[in-house]
């Protein structure tokens, strides 16, 4: 039986998973989500609907990697693995293929180790530098190695062609950071769309004002 931790957690991803699918940030069996347990992981099985997802058909795995209950794991349960084993703050990821961001990786991103410019604060404080992970087959175990590397430094990667994926200290807070990270895509491609000129970063100054009072990561 779970325990009343696990169950919350269950929930937690169930309905991060259909507030996602609502607002289209992930459509048919599109997208993943995981979090850590003391006994291992919680992911959505593979080929499932993020919208519509059962708790108890939430596929557990222990720390060996043994698919323990629920539904077949998502494929892509080895780049949540690798994430988790070296990010030890990681309680939560979150996987889509956003629009915006999958659009972005097809216009050309901003720069290769920052996939869009520091143009809004919250997108400083929430999500910070954003690297771009070359495209690769779904699945791919080379992803996970190239994600590995980067688990300790940053909250996220933009897999190119396939969307982003962000850890955090829990479902929801990587669910909130990926929304921000889509946000500012849309707001990036939207003044491109109107053939106006696209806003200048914040300068180093006004950064360094959000790092001394919020701690933030840039």
């Amino acid at each position: 039986m779970a325990s009343t931790n696990e169950s919350r957690i269950r929930e937690e991803i169930c309905e991060t998973g259909a507030s996602l699918y609502q607002r289209g940030y992930t459509v048919g069996s599109a997208g993943n989500i995981s979090a850590r347990l003391a006994d291992g992981w919680l992911i959505t099985p593979t080929d499932a609907c993020l919208g519509r997802l059962d708790p108890a058909a939430i596929a557990k795995v222990d720390t060996a990697g043994n698919h323990v209950s629920g539904g077949r794991p998502s494929k892509t349960l080895a780049l949540h693995r690798r994430i988790y084993e070296n990010n030890a703050d990681a309680h939560g990821v979150v996987h889509t293929h956003s629009t915006h961001l999958v659009a972005l990786t097809l216009a050309g991103v901003w720069r290769e180790n920052d996939v869009l410019p520091p143009i809004t604060p919250y997108y400083v404080m929430k999500v910070g530098h954003v690297p771009l992970v070359r495209y690769r087959r779904p699945g791919d175990p080379a992803v996970a190695e190239e994600v590995a590397a980067l688990a300790s430094s940053v909250r996220g990667v933009l897999l190119e062609r396939l969307g982003p994926v962000v850890w955090e200290r829990s479902v929801s807070q990587a669910s909130w950071a990926l929304e921000e990270l889509e946000e500012t895509a849309r707001l990036w491609l939207m003044t491109a769309a109107h053939n106006t000129a696209q806003p200048e970063p914040l300068t180093e100054a006004a950064i360094e004002d959000l790092r001394a009072t919020f701690n933030a990561r840039w």
